[in-house]
């Protein structure tokens, strides 16, 4: 017998990361609300879903490059029964950056980062407002890999640059929200065995059935488990198959420590130096 929870929003919901999620907190006793471009992907799992779990399930077919469907999911999202936000949309856009198309380009953008901003912005007021809530948003170790180069890693300029920004902008929102009831994570998989690698993102993978791309990875369903876990712990940064937290530690530190030397470097002698050095560290932020 399911305890009825709040409605959870998974944006990316017709396969992959986002279907498998979608099961899971359907399983817990959310009602769900599904979001992606394939309707008939949509229907299907809403079908399993309630059958399997007897819990309410809207599909909303939004396409969230485009500005009315975006509007149109943050409304849904900004309801007063959103308790859990999936931001589980994405596109790749991978190629050499010289060669990528201006629409690709915008679209991987505005899917990624505007998107994630927009739904965040949509959730976390009232969720504040009713003292609970969770925000899940998901990026990739790609964000990480900015010098490593290409091959066999993709090409991968803007698509890591967008999700740099997914982790920067969720591990900051959380160190602002820290203290409240809402339990923020950003979500970093690496390669998983989803359709992810078949289409750059211009158009959905086509058929009704899930077709993993035949670059292998760990399953979706250890991405989830790994995300749940994580979000028990309080964890801010979730890096599937990472055992050891020791590097998301060594990072923090690093950025204060970078912080730190600049502040030393900025400062200027004399009486007005503390004052001189915070307005320039303020006027780089």
């Amino acid at each position: 017998m399911n305890t009825r929870r709040g409605t959870a929003l998974v944006t990316g919901a017709s396969s992959g990361i986002g279907a498998a999620y979608a099961g899971r907190l359907a399983a817990q006793g959310r009602d769900t609300v599904l979001v992606a471009r394939r309707a008939q992907r949509l229907d299907d799992l809403a079908r399993r879903l309630r059958e399997a779990t007897a819990t309410t399930v809207e599909t909303l077919v939004a396409d969230l490059s485009d500005p009315d469907d975006l509007a149109r999911v943050a409304r849904r999202a900004a309801g007063d029964d959103i308790e859990f936000l999936l931001n589980n949309a994405g596109i790749n856009g991978y190629g050499p950056f010289a060669d990528l198309e201006p629409e690709l380009m915008t679209k991987v953008v505005d899917i990624n980062v505007r998107a994630v901003t927009a739904l965040t912005r949509a959730v976390v007021p009232a969720m504040l407002e009713r003292g609970r809530g969770n925000l899940v948003n998901v990026a990739s170790q790609l964000a990480f890999a900015g010098a490593l180069p290409p091959h066999p890693l993709p090409e991968r300029a803007v698509y890591g640059g967008t999700k740099g920004y997914v982790v920067t902008f969720t591990r900051t929102l959380a160190a602002e929200l820290a203290g409240t009831p809402l339990r923020i994570q950003v979500l970093c998989p690496g390669l998983t065995a989803t359709e992810f690698h078949r289409s750059r993102g211009d158009e959905p993978v086509p058929g009704r059935e899930q077709s993993p791309h035949e670059d292998g990875g760990m399953s979706v369903e250890q991405v989830v488990d790994a995300s749940l876990a994580a979000l028990d712990a309080g964890e801010a940064v979730c890096v599937p198959g990472l055992g050891d937290p020791g590097p998301v530690a060594d990072l923090a530190r690093a950025e204060l420590a970078i912080r730190t030397a600049a502040r030393r470097c900025g400062s200027r002698p004399g009486p007005d130096a503390a004052g001189s050095s915070t307005h320039e560290e303020g006027a780089h932020m």
